[in-house]
């Protein structure tokens, strides 16, 4: 089964070897039909402390590495 991967804008990097990602997805109101922005915050694994707040960046499934943390980044020249 394949990873699931989300887009998503860098809002902290203070942890050493983790960053928080704001990924926001866009859904149509059930009533009023208008689009609203919706937005989940994930904690993901930067093995290389690369990136830092407000940096767009990829992210995609992995094994639980802690508690709350089950993405880890995807750097571009990876695949």
């Amino acid at each position: 089964m394949p990873k699931r991967v989300l887009r998503g804008t860098v809002v902290s990097a203070k942890c050493d070897k983790t960053i928080t990602v704001r990924v926001e997805r866009r859904v149509k109101h059930p009533l009023y039909h208008k689009f609203i922005t919706r937005s989940k915050k994930y904690a993901a694994h930067d093995e290389q402390n690369l990136f830092k707040a407000g940096d767009e960046v990829s992210i995609r499934e992995c094994k639980p590495i802690s508690k709350s943390k089950t993405w880890e980044v995807v750097v571009e020249g990876e695949h």
